[in-house]
């Protein structure tokens, strides 16, 4: 039996206006992603990548072409179903990690199952010990490190047990002893969890961690 991938896009287009120039950040661009692989998109600032990254979780729409998450049309999919996916299947790990200040670590984890109405105290103990963080369980973000910040971030990512995660330059924000740390921390995670992983990065560290590296210029896939 032919497994179909957890994410396709495939000849994907995505325009945009900049005052009264039409900018092309996508070209008849095709990808896609099996569960548990780790895929890279690496290239310079403004060649497409983090509008790959939007399309593929399902917070912006093609303009040409089918972006395919989950078995979810994104172009066609009503905004009830785009929310739904991005609460059950799609997790996300933002450069600016984005936690919510007045949650605590524990708290900042079960959001995205609170915002589906779940509660699974199990599975939210069991990932903050994975990255760690046990002893920080009752903390706030502003008395955590940045290290442990994105280790919550990642564990947040990974709560409900998503079948795809998008990161946006998850260690930019680090030095390059904790951002490593971070990498392998989401590979583990990934590896164990069986998503895929879809990531943004700058660094050659990071890239040379993935299955795959797919570089973009100017909107394209050139390698």
């Amino acid at each position: 039996m032919t497994r179909r991938p957890v994410v396709e896009l495939i000849e994907v287009g995505r325009d945009y206006r900049r005052g009264d120039e039409e900018v092309h950040a996508l070209v008849e661009l095709s990808l896609s992603l099996d569960a548990g692989e780790l895929v890279a998109l690496v290239g310079p600032s403004g060649c497409g990548k983090s509008t790959a990254l939007n399309l593929v979780a399902a917070v912006d729409r093609p303009d040409h072409g089918t972006v395919r998450v989950c078995g979810v049309d994104v172009a066609s999919a009503t905004e009830d179903e785009l929310v739904s996916l991005r609460r059950r299947r799609i997790g996300m790990v933002f450069q600016a990690f984005h936690l919510v200040p007045h949650l605590t670590v524990e708290e900042n984890i079960a959001l995205p199952l609170a915002l589906d109405g779940r509660r699974d105290r199990d599975r939210v103990f069991d990932l903050i010990d994975r990255v760690g963080l046990g002893h920080r369980a009752r903390h706030y973000p502003s008395e955590l490190s940045g290290g442990e910040q994105q280790r919550t971030a990642v564990a947040r990512a990974l709560a409900h047990r998503p079948g795809v995660v998008v990161a946006d330059e998850p260690t930019g924000n680090l030095d390059s002893r904790t951002g490593g740390a971070v990498i392998e921390l989401l590979d583990e995670l990934r590896r164990s969890e069986g998503a895929a992983l879809l990531l943004a990065t700058h660094d050659a560290k990071v890239a040379a961690a993935a299955d795959r590296v797919c570089e973009l210029a100017d909107g394209r896939l050139v390698r």
